[in-house]
């Protein structure tokens, strides 16, 4: 039975390892990044809800008072 040749894995290993890292390398680059977040103002303006305005309350049966 012939023995199989293994002295050319090596630099094919080493040749397709490079090319990956080549190709990412491209891949990532050619990513557009968001540019970096503008500060807001301090003074955010609540607004008020319809809700918010008023009181209101939800009875539930069980948390009325024992009689």
């Amino acid at each position: 039975m012939p023995q199989l040749d293994t002295s050319t894995w090596f630099i094919t290993i080493l040749s397709m390892l490079m090319t990956l890292f080549v190709l990412f390398q491209l891949k990532i680059s050619k990513h557009m990044y968001l540019s970096a977040p503008s500060p807001k103002s301090n003074k955010t303006r609540k607004q008020k809800t319809p809700w918010e305005t008023k009181w209101t309350k939800i009875y539930l049966p069980l948390s009325l008072p024992q009689q």
